[in-house]
């Protein structure tokens, strides 16, 4: 008797996919509640951009999806490290070459240094093309004798503080979709026509500790250095490391629109989330009993969780049944947002919960959400030796508990900046006035973000 085949693709092969609209459970997340959504349902183009959303291509496939869950597998192994970064929340008019170069190269350059220091893989994602909705503590802003809605992040209303601005628009979502197309874009333009050549990369690193304010990092570039030489003499294949895998990632905040990109797979004839490779929900609408969970816990694509210093272990483990019920590797994600002064109380429980539950997550530190401060001057802003104090606690308490420090978030841009105090290159509170740019969050530099890829990447070289 032949074999019988066991490629889970074949049942479906020339079988038209369902439409997702008649995919089972799909729309179960609108029976429940659902934090931090905007109130345009009554918007007369509300269901005209819905549907115009659900016949756009998609913005992402679910083969690359699959990829990245593979990649990750790796991580969750320890055999890969996970680097995420970008904007607190994008804005239409920052989609510009200039500006998307700047964040790839810098998130490219913090690569090379921690795929050195690590040595292993870096499975590379841009808090990008899709990072346009924010949530929100309060509903409303006052200013004087004004109160208006809250600014959400550009895909939902303007930065203004106007009426009209504040206003909450539906058609700001296909603005959205079509500037994370052109981003995605570029995104793919720059990572697979030499933009991310090694050698390149190398050498704008050179740049950085040529910085006689980054003089204790040259050794380590010295040896990437004699690395890449080494390559060169023995004849390696350059050709092979002229590009790179990146993968887009965002917090799947707008319901409305990630329901309206969700497709069903073709080869499979499942539910993939198509606004972005990489989904996740907030510390502040992970419920296990409300819409965004439920919402994720039906799309197959790697999904993260934020998780904060009052995290509950058993939450916590209802996630990854919710969530991850097959325990299929790759899928499940915990970016944990401590606080410096919190990482090394707060988290030892829930890592080691999770470790005896035996179930394989992906660990990753955000070190920037729980290390907001606010200076005199008003401005929000965080310490630099804050974010690099929550990195050493994270990989503290896995290194105590024998599990796997995954890899790291961060809100970063590629630009000359101010808005985080401190780095080798120190930035004070005076520089804000001229160089403090975020609508939301505030973000490291160019200079600081590859300053804390250094200091990991000596860390990971040491264990």
């Amino acid at each position: 008797m032949a074999e019988q085949n066991q490629n889970p693709l074949t049942p479906f092969r020339n079988q038209p996919a369902p439409e997702a609209k008649n995919y089972p459970g799909l729309d179960e997340w609108r029976e429940l509640s659902a934090d931090q959504q905007p109130n345009w349902a009554d918007h007369p183009d509300f269901g005209t951009v819905v549907s115009e959303l659900e016949s756009v291509p998609p913005l992402v496939f679910a083969g690359e999806v699959d990829q990245m869950r593979q990649r990750l597998a790796d991580v969750a192994e320890g055999k890969a490290f996970f680097l995420t970064g970008g904007d607190c929340a994008e804005t239409f008019l920052d989609a510009t070459a200039d500006k998307i170069s700047a964040r790839v190269r810098t998130l490219l350059q913090m690569a090379v240094v921690l795929t050195y220091g690590a040595s292993m893989p870096v499975v590379k994602m841009g808090r990008m093309a899709g990072q346009f909705s924010k949530p929100r503590s309060s509903d409303s802003e006052t200013r004087g004798d004004v109160t208006l809605p809250s600014f959400r992040g550009e895909m939902v209303n303007g930065f203004d503080f106007t009426e009209e601005s504040r206003r909450h628009d539906p058609n700001r979502m296909l603005r959205g979709y079509h500037t994370s197309a052109s981003t995605l874009n570029l995104i793919r333009a720059f990572t697979t026509g030499g933009f991310a050549d090694l050698r390149l990369v190398h050498e704008w690193n050179k740049g950085f500790v040529s910085n006689p304010a980054n003089a204790r990092y040259e050794s380590l570039a010295r040896e990437i250095d004699r690395a890449i030489r080494f390559m060169d003499a023995c004849g390696a294949d350059f050709e092979a490391i002229k590009g790179t895998e990146f993968y887009a990632g965002h917090e799947a905040l707008l319901l409305d629109y990630e329901r309206a990109l969700t497709r069903i797979d073709s080869r499979t004839h499942l539910p993939y989330g198509t606004s972005g490779h990489f989904l996740w929900v907030g510390e502040r609408t992970r419920n296990l009993e409300d819409a965004h969970v439920n919402f994720l816990s039906k799309v197959h694509n790697p999904v993260g969780v934020k998780l904060g210093p009052t995290t509950d272990v058993d939450d916590v483990l209802r996630l990854i049944d919710t969530l991850d019920p097959e325990r299929r590797p790759g899928r499940l994600t915990f970016i944990t947002r401590m606080g410096a002064s919190k990482i090394r109380e707060s988290l030892p429980p829930i890592v080691e919960g999770v470790r005896d539950s035996g179930a394989k997550v992906v660990w990753v530190t955000d070190p920037m959400h729980g290390n907001t401060i606010s200076v005199p001057s008003g401005y929000k802003t965080r310490r630099f030796n804050d974010v690099v104090d929550e990195v050493r606690g994270f990989f503290e308490v896995h290194e105590a508990l024998g599990t796997v420090p995954g890899g790291i978030h961060v809100e970063m841009t590629g630009d000359d900046v101010a808005e985080c105090l401190g780095g080798s290159d120190a930035v004070d509170e005076t520089a804000f006035a001229d160089h403090y740019e975020t609508l939301c969050d505030p973000r490291l530099n160019h200079m600081q973000s590859l300053e804390v890829a250094f200091l990991v990447a000596e860390y990971l070289s040491k264990r």
